[in-house]
């Protein structure tokens, strides 16, 4: 987003002091371009700062939403993922996952959660199959965790997370087949790309090109074998309703008057806690009244 118009997307930078800018804000220079700040301060010597992780131009969607100088909530999730992965390799000796113990108590097996394993649908979305599929899932998370963390807060941001996860685990438990194995933090992550289109609409910026990323990956989830579709679909869902109750819910529920950061807090807080209700009934409901194969480990 451009420094100076934060409704603004680009792909662009001012060459002196590295802010992101629009074309409207950048003049051509010999070397590159500059914004128009720092033409302003043309042949004056002064030392310019690179520009900081909270400088990056995003307009916060919520009340004082807190955030550090660093993406640090999407860092501390990487580093679970990627040091859940590692564990579950040298459990199995390689990459062959269901050779580990950790990978096979902790992943979404239908008939497991059905008697009563109900941890499966959090502890799956920390787990991953392959090398290719936690470094993609990973990239993925960084490129869209960073810039929603400035937008809406590390703790909203970190419910969002959750709320996907578990939606998505709640729509592999009521369409999913029964005999399958399901794992990753996918859902997850789309319900960050769902996040993503709320913010871009609030903004009131063009939604095509985020849209465009979400179908191709919808398309890609059902062309490629081995994805689940359903968890993908589930965690976009979530991850959308949780973004949009956080940004406009209190505009929906409260007069002007009474819409403070607090009161809007509490509103888009029960919001999510509503949604993660909702996502883990619909499992346990569907875990109860399970009547398929059945797996005994003797």
């Amino acid at each position: 987003m451009c420094f100076r118009h934060p409704d603004r997307p680009t792909g662009l930078a001012c060459s002196r002091c590295g802010r992101p800018a629009c074309p409207e804000c950048l003049r051509p220079a010999a070397v590159g371009q500059h914004c128009v700040e720092c033409l302003r301060n043309d042949g004056v010597q002064r030392s310019v700062a690179a520009p900081t992780f909270g400088d990056r131009g995003i307009r916060p969607m919520v009340a004082k939403p807190m955030v550090a100088s660093r993406p640090y909530a999407t860092y501390t999730l990487i580093a679970l993922n990627l040091a859940i992965f590692a564990l579950c390799a040298m459990q199995a000796g390689g990459f062959d996952m269901l050779q580990s113990s950790l990978f096979l108590d902790w992943a979404l097996v239908k008939p497991l959660v059905a008697d009563g394993e109900y941890w499966r649908l959090l502890t799956a979305g920390f787990l991953h199959f392959s090398i290719t599929h936690v470094a993609v899932n990973m990239l993925s998370l960084f490129i869209l965790g960073r810039d929603l963390e400035l937008a809406i807060g590390i703790p909203r941001y970190l419910g969002v997370y959750m709320t996907a996860l578990l939606g998505g685990s709640a729509a592999v438990m009521a369409f999913g087949p029964d005999v399958s194995i399901n794992a990753g933090a996918s859902g997850a992550i789309y319900g960050l790309m769902g996040a993503v289109l709320v913010v871009v609409l609030k903004a009131r910026a063009s939604p095509t090109p985020v849209i465009s990323i979400i179908v191709l990956n919808l398309v890609l989830s059902i062309t490629v074998p081995n994805i689940s579709l359903l968890a993908h679909v589930g965690g976009l869902v979530f991850g959308a309703a949780a973004t949009a109750a956080i940004i406009f819910l209190p505009q929906w529920l409260l007069t002007p008057e009474r819409r403070t950061a607090a009161a809007s807090a509490r509103v888009g807080w029960f919001a999510i806690a509503a949604l993660m209700v909702m996502a883990l009934a619909v499992s346990v409901v569907v875990g109860m009244s399970y009547g398929g194969i059945r797996v005994y480990v003797g």
